[in-house]
């Protein structure tokens, strides 16, 4: 979807796994050594075009190239760096926008991160980690930085508990891997029919709407918010602490038993480790066999 988006060609999902697969037994033992556990890399397919025309003009060649990389835990500390209090720090967008009707914004392409960055370094002078992007004259609640933004808060009226994220109808967010998982995930294990819900943990409604920071603001006031999360593959799961908007502070509970994560966003972020290391059986795990 992302490649047509920039009439790039398709790539058969299926081949490029076996791509994947071949790369892996390769590098995959060079660089996650057995001596390592727990580590992993960030495996990232592009596509670019390479023909020789000059100009406005689609591509008539593309080349399909994996890049991996080992990635830091960055829930954590940096060698060398300060510890600094638990949870991201979002300042909400005011002018600019990342994405609008009609556009691109939900599409990997690199378009979407060039023209982000103005924002971004602003807002890390100012202290925060990431832009929470806006969108629209009511303030709509997009993503997070690169990464897909979720909530937990009390229904206003029900006094239900909802995990809460922008849809993708609108065209205005990533059709995130690691969100889809997420969903997948509280789905299958915290909706109120999961026969597999965690005791002692209330069951969550899944709400994929259009919601806006005016929302988020009220919900705060009353005291609804529960916890608040970003889902993506550099961030993983991390949970947010606060979200300034119109210079004010919102601050995020963070209520789990070390005082660094929702409840929610812990349990989730554990069942996705166990899966990616191999830790439980799962259809979304792929062995890879290494290259003697």
């Amino acid at each position: 979807m992302s490649a047509q988006r920039v009439v790039l060609p398709a790539f058969d999902p299926v081949e490029l796994e076996k791509l994947l697969l071949a790369f892996m037994a390769v590098d995959g033992p060079r660089w996650l050594p057995k001596s390592r556990p727990g580590t992993f890399l960030y495996v990232r397919p592009a596509i670019i075009g390479d023909g020789e025309e000059l100009g406005v003009t689609s591509p008539s060649e593309a080349l399909l190239f994996v890049i991996a990389v080992p990635w830091p835990d960055l829930s954590g500390t940096p060698p060398g760096a300060q510890p600094k209090p638990p949870g991201l720090r979002l300042l909400a967008s005011k002018e600019d926008t990342r994405a609008w009707p009609g556009g691109f914004g939900y599409a990997k392409v690199g378009a979407n991160y060039g023209p982000a960055f103005v924002a971004h370094m602003a807002g890390r002078k100012l202290g925060y980690d990431q832009i929470l992007w806006l969108f629209g004259p009511d303030y709509q609640v997009t993503e997070a930085g690169a990464s897909n933004f979720f909530l937990v808060l009390r229904d206003p009226k029900s006094q239900a508990l909802q995990l809460l994220t922008a849809p993708l109808t609108e065209k205005l967010i990533l059709d995130g891997v690691t969100r889809r998982s997420v969903l997948d995930l509280a789905n299958e294990r915290l909706s109120s029919s999961s026969k597999s819900l965690p005791s002692g943990i209330k069951p969550l409604e899944i709400v994929e709407r259009t919601y806006t920071m005016l929302e988020v603001e009220e919900a705060h006031k009353e005291g609804r918010i529960v916890e608040a999360f970003l889902s993506g593959t550099a961030y993983f799961i991390t949970p947010v602490s606060a979200v300034s908007f119109r210079d004010r502070n919102i601050e995020i509970p963070m209520q789990n038993a070390a005082g660094d994560s929702g409840v929610y966003a812990q349990m989730i972020k554990t069942w996705l480790y166990d899966i990616m290391y191999g830790n439980v059986e799962h259809e979304w795990g792929v062995v890879v066999d290494e290259d003697e």
